[in-house]
């Protein structure tokens, strides 16, 4: 093959053939071609675009790449969920059970988190024994057997992938909506779908800050992933503000657990406190009912996955996933009942009253990587139990003195920089604001 010249064409704007991407990835994957020259095929790309026969054959291909989940036959159809990443979102964590206790198999394939992106392994990285890291036959017998699991890919799962995303990140390729969709669709096609559900975000600290950017990569997904066989929708949700009231690897967790029991009068938790995570597990549940018609329609089945989040079977659900996966079930109930894990707590107070307009979701998630809880490079070490919660947010009623956020940091000093960086992160106003909807659009 004389990759040069499909450089060339691509420079030049030609559509290249099935075969000839077919020919690109698996030469790439077989060690035939060296990292400068796919590094210059994926700048003529991100110039040049793909169209949709050609994004298509890339992610056939790779997927191709390597292992494929296969499960054996079972009425219970298998589902997932992708976001594009954002602060404070940790719907994965209660979905997963959620999905699995009504009625789907959910081999959650999940990811880590980069710059102020929180990843869902990391999240899960913090509770004591938990597994993140299962060979493919321990995926497929976790899912069959709890209905859910939340790991990462295996090595043999997307290779192509793995070499790819770790190019385009150094070569300023990574925000092409062609080279995305391949990405993230031959990994959730690698898990052998029925259904798929996207949240792609939009705002102050989402991956595309603008909501037509958004729309175009929804649609992208959306068209693609109904064209090769997973009844697939998207949200297109807002992230101007965190999700939820906490951002940071175990404090995600506790809420997330929160969340699962919020109609328990162990945390005491009203359910406005955590309406914006509720809202999108919610809707993320009910189009998964509707794509695989165990819901007539979006109504009907919010109704059903209330009905089950509300009845405390998926946190019990959650309990035998976090053990299947190797958690210690004692330890980590002991870590949830405490008030911090970190070792310096500082709050950030309002210097006056009104009603809050902003919280931004930007400088919250940079001040949650600059306290350790996030990554600066693929290697940076993560700090855990670090983080921010009892975040006000937009649109509550403010006195002068509330607690606007509690810091939770390793040292005095990085706690004392964290609170002085939070202080432009919220905005209070004499007028309370018009509220944003959380759900701006729906793709299907």
């Amino acid at each position: 093959m004389n990759f040069l010249s499909l450089i060339e064409a691509k420079r030049d704007g030609q559509v290249l053939t099935t075969k000839q991407i077919e020919d690109i990835i698996a030469a790439y994957t077989g060690g035939q071609i060296p990292d400068y020259q796919i590094a210059a095929f994926l700048m003529a790309v991100y110039f040049r675009g793909l169209n949709t026969a050609e994004t298509r054959a890339l992610t056939f291909s790779m997927r191709d790449s390597g292992e494929k989940l296969e499960f054996p036959s079972d009425r219970r159809p298998l589902v997932d969920k992708h976001s594009t990443g954002g602060v404070g979102d940790k719907v994965s964590l209660p979905l997963a059970p959620l999905l699995a206790c009504l009625g789907f198999r959910v081999p959650m394939i999940s990811g880590r988190g980069l710059g102020i992106t929180g990843g869902t392994l990391d999240k899960l990285d913090s509770i004591p024994g938990f597994k993140t890291s299962l060979p493919s036959k321990r995926i497929i017998q976790m899912v069959q057997k709890v209905g859910c699991v939340i790991c990462g890919q295996t090595h043999r799962m997307v290779p192509a992938d793995k070499g790819l995303y770790a190019l385009r990140d150094v070569t300023g390729t990574v925000p092409s909506i062609p080279l995305i969709v391949a990405s993230i669709l031959s990994k959730k096609l690698a898990e052998s779908l029925s259904a798929l559900v996207l949240d792609v975000k939009f705002g102050a600290a989402a991956f595309m800050p603008e909501p037509n950017q958004a729309l175009a990569l929804a649609n992208a997904m959306v068209t693609l992933g109904n064209q090769c066989g997973v009844r697939t929708r998207a949200l297109l949700t807002n992230m101007d503000t965190p999700l939820g009231r906490a951002a940071g690897n175990w404090l995600e967790v506790k809420e997330a657990v929160e969340c699962l029991e919020v109609q328990s009068s162990k945390f005491k938790v009203q359910s406005s406190k955590l309406e914006d995570l509720r809202s999108i597990v919610l809707a993320s549940a009910a189009q998964l009912l509707v794509l695989t018609r165990k819901a007539p329609n979006y109504d009907a089945g919010r109704r059903r996955a209330e009905d089950c989040l509300d009845s405390g079977a998926p946190r019990r659900k959650w309990d035998e996933m976090l053990a299947a996966q190797g958690a210690d079930l004692s330890v980590f109930q002991r870590k949830l009942e405490r008030d911090h894990t970190a070792s310096v707590i500082a709050e950030i107070h309002a210097h006056r009253a009104g009603f809050l307009v902003r919280c931004d979701a930007r400088i919250i998630g940079q001040v949650v990587r600059d306290l350790g809880g996030g990554r600066l490079s693929k290697d940076s070490v993560i700090s855990y139990d670090v983080g921010v919660d009892r975040l006000a947010k937009p649109g509550e009623a403010i006195q002068k003195g509330a607690v606007l956020a509690r810091v939770h940091a390793d040292t005095r000093a990085d706690a004392t920089t964290a609170c002085s960086a939070l202080q432009s992160a919220f905005q209070i106003s004499p007028k309370r604001p018009r509220p944003a909807p959380l759900v701006w659009r729906v793709v299907q």
